[in-house]
C-alpha cells in the first residue's frame, strides 16, 4: 500500500524556493512515480489562489491519480479549535491547525510542511500530538521534505 503524505501549502511553495527547492523536487518526483499519494484539502487550493503563477502551474501539472482531495469538515475545524483553544498556537494559526486536524483525522503517514514555526517545530508537534491523543485521534508524524528524502545504497 502506497504511503498517503498530506502537503500543506508551503510544500508547493518550496519547489520554486532556493533554499528548498532540491528536498521539494524529489518530494514531488516521488509523486510523479506514483511512490506515494499526495493528500491535499480544499484549503490547500483556497491557499494557492494567492501563490505565484508558477506554484499554481506546478499544482495544476500534478497526475490527479497520485492524489487525494479532502474536502474541510466540521470534524476537522473542532479539532483545530482545540489545537488553538488549547494555545498550542494562537488564533492567527487557525487554518494551520486545519492543515494538522485534516491529516490526524484521515490518518495521513506523514504531514509534510515547510512551516518551521507553526507547524514542523518539536513544542507544537508534542501540542497538537497532545491534544489528538487526549481526543482518541492518531498521533501524527510532521516531517520536512528534507527529513523524508529517500537516499539510495
Amino acid at each position: 500500500m502506497k504511503q498517503r503524505f498530506y502537503f500543506d501549502t508551503s510544500v508547493f511553495g518550496g519547489v520554486f524556493d532556493e533554499e528548498f527547492e532540491e528536498a521539494s523536487y524529489q518530494l514531488f518526483e516521488r509523486v510523479k512515480l506514483g511512490k506515494i499519494v499526495c493528500i491535499y484539502s480544499d484549503l490547500t487550493e483556497k491557499e494557492l489562489l494567492n501563490a505565484p503563477e508558477n506554484v499554481k502551474i506546478h499544482f495544476k501539472s500534478l497526475k490527479k491519480e497520485n492524489l487525494e482531495f479532502l474536502v474541510v469538515n466540521d470534524e476537522a475545524l473542532a479539532l483545530a479549535k482545540k489545537y488553538i483553544d488549547e494555545k498550542v498556537v494562537g488564533k492567527t494559526s487557525f487554518d494551520d491547525c486545519v492543515h494538522i486536524a485534516m491529516a490526524t483525522i484521515y490518518k495521513a503517514d506523514i504531514l509534510v510542511s515547510w512551516n518551521f514555526k507553526h507547524i514542523v517545530n518539536v513544542y507544537k508537534i508534542r501540542g497538537y500530538n497532545g491534544i489528538n491523543l487526549k481526543n482518541g485521534y492518531i498521533q501524527l508524524e510532521i516531517r520536512t521534505p528534507k527529513e523524508i528524502l529517500e537516499y539510495e545504497e
